[in-house]
């Protein structure tokens, strides 16, 4: 992909516009009213009200994104997440959203390149169609210290949903939906403690423990959407579980 075909001043006709070339807009057009809490959110949000990890002020960090998918499930709202493979050697194991580092041809990490990256990763991880996805608004830019990587969170309605599948084993261990009902279900929700001493929030649905960074996002979505219930923040999970 040539940087010189972007600019061909191609107009964004608003559900095409996942296409590489062209711009890559958001586009809140049409949306369930259920989600108008979650675009609020996210056009008022603060960075610091997200997390306490913000980029490095002198740049460094690997620019990364990640899509949090809404769809329309058999149980109202759902959110699409994945399981990290267990062989993988960072994140192992843990429940995420799909995504991952910026490629060169994904275009500006300053503009529209987490769109486009956050798009090709949901599509190279999970197999679904980005034509069915409309992306209506991105969080701050967060940063993951142990791994560096400066997240930009883009936010999807699932418009036209398409099957989701396992794509590469060596990568993912299953791909899945988790109804909104079941993350704000205060039975479902617990305190995880790293063995490190860390604390943060947990959800434990689909026979999954999400924890780290894509709990402490949904955690703050669900709070600023004012979708959270009460829960006990007492309740917790040790994340030695698994030895």
């Amino acid at each position: 992909m040539t940087r010189a075909s972007r600019t061909d001043g191609g107009t964004d006709t608003g559900h095409g516009h996942h296409a590489r070339g062209g711009h890559l807009g958001l586009d809140k057009a049409g949306l369930p009213a259920w989600l108008d809490p979650v675009v609020r959110a996210a056009e008022t949000v603060e960075p610091l009200q997200l997390s306490r990890f913000l980029p490095p002020e002198n740049g460094s960090g690997r620019q990364s994104a990640v899509l949090i998918l809404f769809g329309d499930g058999p149980d109202g709202p759902e959110l699409l997440l994945m399981e990290r493979a267990g062989s993988l050697r960072s994140h192992a194991g843990q429940p995420s959203f799909p995504g991952g580092a910026l490629d060169p041809e994904d275009g500006d990490p300053q503009t529209d390149g987490p769109l486009r990256a956050a798009l090709r990763e949901a599509e190279e991880e999970t197999g679904l169609d980005p034509a069915g996805v409309q992306l209506f608004g991105v969080l701050p830019k967060l940063y993951i210290p142990v791994s560096g990587f400066v997240v930009t969170p883009v936010l999807g309605w699932w418009r036209e949903p398409t099957p989701v599948r396992v794509v590469d084993p060596n990568e993912t261990a299953r791909v899945f939906t988790v109804p909104v009902a079941d993350l704000t279900d205060p039975a479902n929700r617990a305190t995880a403690i790293h063995p490190s001493g860390h604390a943060g929030p947990a959800f434990l649905v689909e026979s999954a423990l999400v924890w780290g960074f894509t709990a402490g996002v949904i955690d703050r979505l669900l709070h600023y959407a004012g979708w959270e219930r009460p829960w006990d923040r007492e309740k917790q999970v040790p994340l030695d579980w698994r030895s």
